[in-house]
């Protein structure tokens, strides 16, 4: 038998999995009570999330609807100068949270923005557009990035959709060019992070013509961490408005 025979063996015959399963935070049962966020579905990751995000809202606050992606985006980065960047034009919460109520798809940049939104709490479809040209025909065809290539290719299906871009800045320089010829998407979630175009393209998104809704960043900043968090949110408060209709109707 060999050595890695040998260790899976003893992993795999481990007989006391409660010292591996211990949980790593301390159960607050009041606080798991009101968890509400779809993603967190175990006690121990709804423990998690409650307890950073109470200390978030007391570290930025916790009086407005854009206060929650803020500390949303904080708490997915790590980072607390997060809270000061994040930038909301033309009333973007109410426009998302009513497009994931009639669940409009939810175009993405890449797969691991796709990955992080969560399945659970509403209906909508969730595209990454990089299978929308899958086998780049339309990126190589123009020599342009295959981000910009699937927006291009989804242009059609793009009118009253979530657009969540973390990671290309080529890509939401492409929406904000399919906004002007006319392309009417409900929201966009531009944060694409990097050093090139990525703080040139989330001002042209804030400086359309068009007023589209729209929530991105100042700066070089952004990433899949702050796109997934930013439309998770929209989830969250989506359903506690759902809830909330249920109960007074």
């Amino acid at each position: 038998m060999t050595t890695e025979e040998s260790n899976n063996e003893q992993v795999g015959n481990l007989d006391n999995l409660e010292e591996l399963t211990e949980l790593t935070v301390d159960v607050d049962t009041e606080l798991v009570s009101i968890c509400k966020d779809s993603g967190a579905r175990t006690e121990e990751a709804k423990a998690i999330y409650m307890k950073s995000r109470t200390m978030i809202q007391e570290l930025i606050g916790n009086k407005t609807p854009e206060d929650r992606f803020r500390q949303r985006c904080v708490i997915a980065t790590g980072d607390l100068s997060v809270a000061d960047i994040m930038r909301f034009m033309h009333d973007p919460i109410p426009a998302g949270v009513e497009a994931i109520k009639k669940g409009a798809p939810i175009f993405v940049d890449i797969n691991m923005v796709k990955a992080g939104v969560t399945k659970a709490g509403h209906k909508s479809e969730i595209i990454c557009v990089l299978d929308e040209d899958p086998n780049a025909e339309i990126a190589n065809r123009y020599g342009i990035t295959r981000t910009s290539a699937g927006f291009l290719a989804a242009r059609e299906r793009l009118n009253g959709s979530i657009i969540a871009i973390g990671n290309a800045p080529s890509a939401l320089i492409m929406v904000c060019k399919l906004i002007e010829k006319g392309v009417r998407p409900a929201l966009v979630i531009g944060l694409p992070v990097g050093f090139v175009n990525a703080a040139e393209s989330k001002e042209i998104v804030r400086n359309l013509k068009i007023p589209v809704p729209s929530i991105s960043c100042v700066g070089t900043r952004g990433g899949t961490p702050m796109a997934v968090a930013c439309v998770n949110e929209l989830v969250a408060i989506a359903r506690e408005s759902e809830d909330s209709e249920e109960s007074q109707g």
